[in-house]
C-alpha cells in the first residue's frame, strides 16, 4: 500500500507581529531589553503571530487552532473525505488529557466537520510532536488499515510565555554567565516562538486532476540514550526553559549523524532532492545546516536547495513543518517529480524525524 498526502492546510492567528510589538502582545518583563536584542539578532526572526490580544486574552487555544487548520485543508477538498484516523502533535496544552487529538475530535465535530466516530492518536513533546503524529498516520494509511487520515500540528506558546503567565526561576546571581540561569533559559525563549497551527490529509491514492505527494519513506529516530535534556515543559509550573549551552554542542553533531544515517538507510543521496524543508529553530543554525548539507552531497551531484519560512512566521515548533509545506506549495510551482525532504529536529532529548516525499499527477 501507498500513502499520499493530498491535501495540506494552515492557520496563523491575528495580524503579523514586527519585532517591536512582541511586549505589546506577551507584556514586559524585567531586565530582560538587553537579553531580546541578542536574541533577535541571532535568530533572524522578523515576524510572527500570537493568539493573543494586546491585553493578553488568548483568541483561540491550542485546540482552536488545530481545528482551524484542519477546516483549512479539509475544506479545500469540496467534498468532505471520509476519515477513519486523526493525529495531532503539540508541546503545549491546557489539558494533560484528554489528548489533543481527542479534543480535536471534538472540535472538528462541532464545527460540522467530522461527524462519525474515528480512531485518534495523540502525541505530546516538542517540535517533533506532531511530525510523530504525521508518521504514525503515514504507517495507518500505508499498511491498508485506513484509507484517509488527518495529520495536525498545533502550538499556542504564547500562552505559557506572555508575562501575565509565564513563571521565572530568578537564579542570575548563581552565574558569571547569565545564559546557564534558568532565567534566561525561560526569558529568551518568549523571543522565539510564535503561534501557529497546520494539518495534512493523508490518503492511500493520489486526488483526482490535483498533484499529490507520495510518501516515499520516513526516518525517525531519538538520541535520549547517550544525550541528555536541552528542552523541557514542566507539567505543574507549565515553565517551558531551554539550555543554550546544551543546545549548542549536541543539535549540529546528531542532526549531521541523524541526516547521514537516515539517506544510508535508503540509499540515496542529497542530490536526489529538488528542495530540502528544515525546521530551523533559529537562523543561528544555518551555516551549520548548510555545512551538513554539502557534507551530504556527492561531489559530483548538484547542490540542493532548501527553503524555510522562519523569518517571515517565527518558530511555530511542532506545527512548523506543516505550515512550511503549505506555504510552500501556495507560493512555488510544483511539477509531477518534483521531490521533498522535510526533515524535523527537536532539541528536547534530541530526537528527529525525516520524510521523503514525491510530486506526482493523479
Amino acid at each position: 500500500m501507498s500513502c499520499f498526502i493530498t491535501q495540506t492546510g494552515s492557520f496563523l492567528p491575528g495580524p503579523p507581529v514586527a519585532n517591536h510589538e512582541i511586549e505589546t502582545y506577551l507584556g514586559k518583563l524585567r531586565d530582560e531589553s538587553q537579553v531580546k536584542q541578542l536574541v533577535l539578532r541571532m535568530n533572524g526572526i522578523l515576524g510572527r503571530h500570537y493568539a493573543q490580544t494586546p491585553l493578553q486574552q488568548a483568541t483561540h487555544d491550542v485546540y482552536d487552532l488545530a481545528q482551524l487548520a484542519a477546516s483549512d485543508c479539509l475544506l479545500k477538498c469540496g467534498e468532505l473525505p471520509d476519515l477513519s484516523f486523526l493525529a495531532a502533535g503539540t508541546t503545549y496544552a491546557p489539558f494533560t488529557g484528554p489528548g489533543i487529538a481527542s479534543r480535536l475530535h471534538d472540535r472538528l465535530s462541532r464545527a460540522k466537520l467530522v461527524n462519525q466516530a474515528i480512531e485518534i492518536s495523540s502525541h505530546a513533546g516538542i517540535c517533533t510532536s506532531a511530525a510523530a503524529a504525521l508518521v504514525g498516520a503515514i504507517r495507518a494509511v500505508a499498511s491498508g488499515e485506513h484509507s484517509i487520515a488527518l495529520s495536525v500540528g498545533s502550538e499556542h506558546a504564547s500562552e505559557i510565555l506572555k508575562s501575565s503567565a509565564i513563571e521565572l526561576i530568578e537564579d542570575r546571581h548563581e552565574f558569571s554567565d547569565v545564559r546557564k540561569s534558568q532565567w534566561f533559559m525561560s526569558i529568551f525563549l518568549r523571543f522565539m516562538l510564535s503561534d501557529g497551527s497546520g494539518a495534512f490529509l493523508l490518503e492511500s491514492r493520489p486526488r483526482a486532476n490535483q498533484l499529490s505527494l507520495r510518501v516515499d519513506w520516513t526516518h525517525s529516530r531519538s538520541y535520549a540514550h547517550r544525550l541528555p535534556v536541552c528542552m523541557q515543559l514542566e507539567t505543574r509550573s507549565a515553565r517551558l526553559t531551554q539550555d543554550v549551552a546544551i543546545l549548542a554542542r549536541h543539535l549540529a553533531p546528531a542532526g549531521r549523524e541523524f541526516l547521514a544515517e537516515s539517506l544510508l538507510a535508503h540509499q540515496e543521496t542529497l542530490d536526489h532532492y529538488d528542495v530540502i524543508l528544515p525546521h530551523l529553530s533559529s537562523f543561528y543554525f544555518r551555516r551549520k545546516f548548510e555545512q551538513i548539507l554539502q557534507e551530504n552531497t556527492t561531489p559530483t551531484g548538484r547542490p540542493v536547495g532548501y527553503w524555510t519560512n522562519l523569518g517571515a512566521v517565527g518558530n511555530t515548533g511542532a506545527a512548523s513543518i506543516y505550515i512550511m509545506l503549505d506555504h510552500y506549495l501556495k507560493t512555488h510551482e510544483v511539477s509531477p517529480g518534483t521531490r521533498f525532504l522535510l526533515f524535523i529536529p527537536e532539541s528536547g532529548q534530541f530526537n528527529f524525524v525525516m520524510l521523503s516525499l514525491t510530486a506526482v499527477a493523479s
